[in-house]
């Protein structure tokens, strides 16, 4: 039952024997079961239905390689001009804690998550989330291919004072959780729905053991599955670990033997060349370019806090793989693609640091290498039909000189029409066909009045929710 895309204005395919993404004009794009079987010109074979693309530019769906959907979407309105001053202005310690999504509110966090992304082009996401009730099943409805990643950790964060962050340490829960994520990661690979596949995510440096870090990165390696961890995310962390190791996080996980080509650093921002953790070494991006490691980078989470990575195109010209995520909310791709080129370049005080043709490689090929998958970010025949249409004509589109600038710098998803996840449509002219976003995202609002209601009973100094995070006005 092959569906015909045809007579698109422009295609980015896949140029095999040169390793890149290429405009195709006037293209074809065939699939059938979920397979891309033909991208190029003159389709003539046969056809159950047929898509006229005129007026369409059709691109691979993108790879988004670090997203946290089930707690993220509650702190809007929150976290956005909050950070802990005695914290380096993180915000991790001392105020998420607080405004936990409770376990009723998870689902519709996560749909809310799953439906921006969508909206905004991804049509593969990792979910890095504490396990809950009805996950697997949650993500499959969605109509996303999903890297199931739960997290574990063995201690976790406590802070009394808002400028000191203790370690609430119990091994014997580390394994447990471990071996419930490895549980669950295995049951991803089985289910029906043939999208959910698993990563192996011990959740922090500074709350994994040397041995829980070890024994997680062989379980990831005997079941061939990449393998994440949040590093190098805070100045307290890298404080932290050179504290303890004496050594820098990426210095101490290199030592370990756990920076490889199947490893992903969640941000890596805070290097031993960084203007805010200057150490005596100059080995960090390098250790990360030799061993083939991944860098998640997620840059709207922290430019709220006026934290940024220095810098992507430097990373790049190191040799390092670059993938990009979605840590916070909004939930989209498009919006954090602006960001990571505004960010690079403004570090770099250079508009050639960065060129979009890095960028959209990151968002594509660069996170499909780092999720172990050859079969996505790329419109190539054998792939996976997991694709975008767009609207060239769309006025914000026009001139479209060069299209995929216009879509990333300006229109963004506003001329994004039809999405495509294994050859299903999952949007369409615009609109969410496998979730209700606005039901979602009404329930959501009536959840965080509950969490609201319960917050300064879980803050160190029990201050009102309008103390820790006033207002943008009064309400009178």
């Amino acid at each position: 039952m092959t569906t015909l895309i045809r007579n698109a204005d422009v295609v980015v395919a896949w140029d095999a024997a040169a390793r890149q993404h290429v405009y195709l004009t006037g293209a074809d794009v065939a699939f059938d079961g979920g397979t891309l079987g033909f991208v190029g010109r003159s389709y003539d074979g046969p056809a159950a239905e047929v898509i006229d693309a005129a007026g369409m530019m059709v691109l691979p769906g993108l790879v988004n390689i670090h997203s946290h959907p089930s707690s993220e979407p509650m702190h809007k309105g929150l976290l956005d001009e909050i950070g802990s001053p005695g914290l380096y202005n993180s915000s991790l310690y001392e105020y998420m804690p607080i405004f936990r999504a409770d376990a009723e509110a998870v689902p519709d966090c996560v749909r809310v998550a799953l439906s921006e992304l969508l909206l905004s082009g991804v049509t593969t996401v990792a979910d890095l989330s504490i396990a809950h009730p009805g996950w697997l099943d949650l993500l499959a409805a969605s109509g996303l291919r999903v890297c199931v990643a739960p997290m574990f950790r063995a201690a976790r964060w406590v802070t009394k004072n808002g400028h000191l962050v203790e370690y609430a340490w119990d091994e014997a829960a580390g394994e447990k959780a471990m071996a419930e994520a490895l549980r669950l990661v295995d049951q991803a690979v089985r289910h029906e729905s043939g999208r959910l596949f698993g990563m192996v995510v011990p959740a922090q440096i500074d709350t994994v053991s040397a041995g829980l870090l070890r024994e997680s990165a062989e379980e990831a390696r005997a079941r061939g599955l990449p393998w994440q961890i949040h590093a190098a995310q805070s100045v307290v962390e890298f404080h932290e670990i050179t504290r303890r190791h004496g050594m820098t996080p990426i210095g101490w996980l290199d030592s370990l033997g756990l920076l490889h080509g199947h490893a992903i650093i969640g941000h890596g921002i805070f290097l031993d060349d960084h203007p805010s953790t200057p150490w005596h070494t100059r080995r960090d991006l390098q250790r990360l370019a030799e061993t083939g490691t991944t860098v998640a980078h997620c840059p709207t989470v922290f430019a709220r806090r006026g934290i940024t990575l220095r810098h992507f195109g430097r990373y790049r010209r190191a040799g390092v793989n670059m993938g990009l995520g979605t840590d916070t909310y909004p939930h989209n791709m498009l919006d954090e693609m602006r960001l990571a080129a505004y960010l690079a370049r403004t570090q770099a005080g250079d508009p050639r640091s960065l060129t979009t043709t890095e960028l959209f490689e990151a968002a594509t090929i660069g996170g499909a290498r780092a999720l172990g998958r050859d079969d996505i970010g790329r419109l190539a025949p054998g792939c996976r039909a997991d694709l975008l249409m767009v609207d060239v004509t769309h006025p914000m589109m026009r001139p479209a000189r060069d299209p995929v600038r216009s879509l990333i710098y300006a229109a963004g998803d506003r001329a994004l029409r039809h999405v495509y996840v294994d050859g299903v449509p999952v949007v369409r002219d615009g609109e969410l066909l496998t979730m209700d976003y606005r039901a979602a995202a009404a329930h959501l609002h009536e959840a965080q009045t509950r969490v609201l209601a319960k917050a300064p009973a879980q803050d160190w100094a029990h201050r009102p929710v309008d103390a820790i995070s006033p207002p943008t006005f009064l309400w009178r």
